[in-house]
């Protein structure tokens, strides 16, 4: 997956904006402040960005998109 992925996976802009938030380190509830979305609509972004990246953790999430060149 690493080596192809910045071309395989496809981000919405909220997706892009969601995991730009998450690797400056803010919390779902600053997410949700911050760009005036609910912490459940959060949530379900980190989600998707979870199974898109095939990812455990919002942490493997950001260290795959920064391999890639995502972020």
């Amino acid at each position: 997956m690493e080596d192809n992925a910045a071309n395989i996976i496809k981000l919405t802009a909220r997706e892009k904006s969601i995991l730009h938030e998450i690797a400056a380190g803010r919390t779902t509830p600053q997410i949700a402040e911050c760009l005036g979305l609910s912490p459940e609509t959060v949530k379900w972004y980190r989600k998707q960005l979870l199974a898109k990246f095939s990812a455990t953790t919002s942490a493997e999430v950001v260290r795959k998109a920064i391999l890639n060149g995502i972020i």
